[in-house]
């Protein structure tokens, strides 16, 4: 059990936010399949503090995905505490400041990994918005800018000192985006200082991987990003590769019901895509249908298409 704050996690691994993907059914997917707690897809603290309607939705939850971390980001002291005191009265249970955005739009304006080149105001953040909130506040960095300027050491200790009450790493600088490898032996090195409670994130494709980083790294907790995408199994030692094709189908169908439910029928299906994809990924039962499948715009056809190819499949076993 790890505890930020007041805040108890019945767990150590779970869903890393992804901009465009952390959605509510698949927050509450991976939840359900495992993940320890919930962060939502980043929300720009310039549009919560106008009252965006667009941006308030982002933040929409079902209770089952508690515990509930809403992440924000942002690059202006005052829009930001402001816009957190604002989505408080949505009571989730945290808040986190997003410092690992890569983006050009995001970081070149200093936001999101941004503010690691600015590690004292960042520190200030957090300190204003511990003033504000009753509730916990946690962010989550990189390593550094680019290799030349690799401050996390710097930037944890900072944020610690003013309060943050968990710091999440995603062990690669902005210059490298997503490719390369994960240094999990910087995020080693930042557990090994700080006092409150780690979680790393990078690379991590399966539970056996996530076992032996944590046991490596000696982090409190996981987190695990885009190989959750069409695998909530991830978080519950289940291989999906050992998986039927009928709890392929089930569980995907799960998840477009509860896109339905959230964003209406056609603008859930156009979401499940993303999802979709990866569900049916090596399935030699969807070779043939694959782009057909991608392409539908009906989800009641899709569901029959995907039952029909369930039951070609029990027939000829």
């Amino acid at each position: 059990m790890i505890r930020i704050g007041s805040v108890e996690i019945p767990g150590w691994l779970a869903m890393s936010p992804m901009a465009g993907i952390s959605d509510s059914p698949t927050r509450t997917m991976a939840r359900r399949y495992g993940s320890a707690f919930s962060y939502t897809e980043f929300v720009s603290t310039d549009s919560l503090a106008v009252g965006s309607k667009k941006a308030l939705s982002l933040l929409r939850f079902r209770e089952e995905e508690r515990p509930i971390t809403f992440q924000i980001f942002g690059n202006k002291l005052e829009i930001i505490v402001e816009a957190a005191k604002r989505i408080r009265e949505l009571n989730p249970d945290i808040i986190d400041l997003n410092m690992g955005c890569p983006a050009r739009n995001v970081s070149m304006r200093g936001s999101g990994v941004g503010l690691l080149r600015k590690p004292v105001y960042a520190g200030k953040i957090i300190e204003e918005m511990r003033r504000a909130l009753d509730i916990p506040v946690t962010a989550k960095i990189r390593l550094g800018w680019d290799d030349s300027s690799r401050n996390y050491m710097e930037v944890s200790r900072i944020l610690e000192e003013s309060g943050v009450m968990a710091i999440s790493v995603h062990g690669r600088t902005r210059e490298m985006g997503y490719s390369g490898k994960a240094d999990w032996d910087a995020i080693a090195d930042i557990k090994s200082e700080r006092k409150v409670p780690i979680f790393g994130n990078g690379d991590v494709s399966s539970y056996e991987e996530a076992v032996r980083r944590k046991e490596e790294s000696k982090v409190d907790g996981v987190l695990i990003g885009r190989n959750s995408i069409g695998n909530p199994w991830i978080f519950s030692n289940i291989k999906k590769e050992d998986l039927s094709f009928e709890e392929i189908v089930s569980t995907t169908l799960n998840h477009l019901q509860l896109m339905r439910e959230t964003f209406g029928d056609k603008y859930g299906l156009i979401l499940l895509r993303k999802h979709l994809v990866r569900y049916i990924q090596s399935r030699k039962e969807t070779e043939s249908m694959r782009i057909e499948l991608l392409k539908m715009e009906d989800p009641e056809k899709l569901i029959s298409t995907l039952r029909e190819a369930q039951n070609s499949l029990s027939v000829s076993v």
